[in-house]
């Protein structure tokens, strides 16, 4: 259980922090025309983890922490809490409030809490946190988006040229095709041909096929057919983003074994112009891990990297 959560954990908190207003658009409908976008967005995980270390219910993987500045004056910062939660936990309601009230008795500024739920059981739909008698109560009301009700709007999704159309479909046909590889496949080709027919940059198409390819995992065997059947599109649309950082991958992973070897390896895959995000993905590596790494600051990091054949 716990490597199937770290598995889904990493992809969603960097495509999160990636497109992070997308996220804001396609989850909170109507915030985006509140924060100031031309102010720098702070992503305080680490300020994160100190609080949930200390909350009863104990420290959750998938969430983030992020300051935005508004425009309105009046409220100028406000911290949005972020959950990914993709089991269903009848206490999930109080691990936000309690989230929620610790986050706020930290910092005095409010918190908007937002919720994502990426469980596969149709019938669960957990209400606000209340508790309290005789006049005197306390709870939260949270905003929640239930994934699964996505796949009655495959049409919407499709046309939307919001990036988390495609996380949400990426999920969904994660969880529909986990018994079924050669179907997955399909999936994992078609959700990718349709990264470049939105139009997005190679940065873009190669963050959310970080997320597809991390989400859609295959066998070997399929694996290296999709990447042949992406390496013919690919030259067909004469934008060969993703084969050419598989093919760096690929080449740099041949290097192992030493500290000193993994260093060099993900800094030259730096040099190589790959971003953080592809680095991670390619290595099997914390992306936080990653950047302590290019940024030269000490770290414990496992001797292994991923190992593909030419």
């Amino acid at each position: 259980m716990t490597e199937n959560r770290q598995k889904y954990d990493t992809p969603w908190k960097e495509i999160i922090e990636f497109f992070f207003p997308q996220f804001m658009k396609f989850f909170v409908p109507g915030s985006t025309e509140d924060i100031d976008w031309d102010v720098r967005i702070k992503f305080l995980d680490k300020e994160f983890q100190k609080i949930t270390k200390e909350s009863a219910t104990g420290r959750r993987h998938i969430d983030k922490l992020v300051e935005v500045t508004l425009k309105n004056r009046a409220k100028k910062w406000i911290l949005i809490h972020i959950e990914i939660q993709s089991q269903k936990k009848p206490d999930f309601s109080e691990r936000m409030f309690v989230y929620n009230y610790r986050i706020y008795d930290r910092y005095k500024i409010p918190v908007t809490s937002v919720a994502i739920l990426a469980d596969d059981a149709p019938s669960w739909n957990p209400p606000p946190f209340r508790y309290g008698m005789w006049g005197s109560t306390m709870g939260l009301d949270y905003i929640k988006t239930k994934l699964f009700d996505y796949k009655d709007q495959w049409l919407y999704l499709e046309t939307s040229d919001n990036p988390f159309a495609i996380v949400v479909m990426a999920h969904l046909k994660a969880l529909e095709t986990r018994k079924n590889a050669s179907l997955r496949k399909q999936w994992k080709t078609e959700l990718t041909k349709l990264l470049y027919q939105k139009g997005y940059s190679r940065e873009g198409v190669l963050n959310l096929y970080a997320f597809i390819d991390w989400v859609l995992t295959l066998p070997d065997t399929l694996e290296k057919i999709f990447l042949e059947d992406l390496k013919v599109f690919e030259k067909e649309k004469k934008m060969p983003y993703v084969t050419s950082a598989e093919r760096i991958g690929k080449k740099e992973g041949k290097k192992e074994g030493t500290y000193n070897a993994c260093v060099n390896l993900i800094r030259k895959m730096k040099k190589n112009n790959l971003n953080e995000q592809e680095i991670a993905r390619l290595t099997d590596l914390d992306i936080e891990m990653v950047r302590k790494i290019i940024n030269k600051e000490p770290v414990e990091i496992p001797l292994h990297l991923l190992s593909r054949d030419e």
